[in-house]
């Protein structure tokens, strides 16, 4: 199973919806959530790490995918279920 890393808030519509499609896929046991509006230090981390201030970012083992619009566009183009390891 894929390590994945999801950056997030507490009030973020996009963050659920990600959850949601990654346990939908059966990998939910596997995110670990990096709460961004508990702890300014893993802001920086995740803005250094991907170029961008908003969230969520999500990163299937080393693949830096993106916010949930990319992750649901990998998933509608067949993509998704391999980097799952599916």
């Amino acid at each position: 199973m894929p390590k994945i890393l999801m950056y997030s808030t507490a009030v973020c519509p996009y963050c659920i919806r990600a959850e949601q499609l990654l346990k939908a896929k059966g990998v939910g046991d596997a995110i670990e959530k990096v709460r961004v509006d508990l702890d300014p230090e893993r802001r920086q981390e995740m803005m250094s790490r991907t170029g961008r201030r908003t969230v969520p970012q999500i990163y299937i083992d080393d693949y830096h995918v993106g916010g949930f619009d990319d992750l649901a566009a990998l998933d509608h183009a067949g993509k998704l279920d391999p980097l799952l390891g599916r």
